[in-house]
C-alpha cells in the first residue's frame, strides 16, 4: 500500500461528496453577487483575526466582538448568505471529522 495513493484516494472520496460539491456550487454563485462575496469576505476575515487573537491569548475586545455578531446577523438575513454559510459549515464538518479519524489512528500514547 502506498501512503500517497491512498491520499490521493481520500482526496478524490472528499471531492465527490455532497458536502464538497453542494459548498463549491453555493460558493460559485456567491462569487457571482459582489456586494454579497464581499461582505461574507469581511466578515470570514474579521471572524479568522479574532479566533487567531484568541488562539494566542490575546485580550479581545468587545466591541470587536459585538462587530462580528451583527456582521453575522445582517448576512444571516440573506438566504444565499446563510445557505453558503451552511454549505461551508458541513463541509469543514467532513474535513474536521475526517482529520480527527487520522489523528485518533496515529495517535503515540
Amino acid at each position: 500500500m502506498n501512503i500517497y495513493d491512498e491520499a490521493h484516494s481520500l482526496a478524490r472520496a472528499i471531492k465527490a461528496s455532497d458536502e464538497y460539491k453542494n459548498y463549491v456550487k453555493i460558493k460559485a454563485e456567491v462569487s457571482a453577487i459582489p456586494e454579497l462575496n464581499e461582505m461574507l469576505g469581511d466578515f470570514q476575515q474579521k471572524q479568522f483575526q479574532l479566533q487567531a487573537a484568541q488562539f494566542t491569548g490575546q485580550e479581545v475586545e468587545t466591541d470587536v466582538m459585538q462587530q462580528i455578531q451583527d456582521l453575522y446577523q445582517i448576512i444571516m438575513k440573506d438566504p444565499k448568505a446563510m445557505e453558503y454559510m451552511q454549505a461551508e459549515m458541513m463541509f469543514t464538518r467532513v474535513i474536521a471529522d475526517v482529520y480527527k479519524i487520522l489523528e485518533d489512528a496515529v495517535k503515540v500514547e
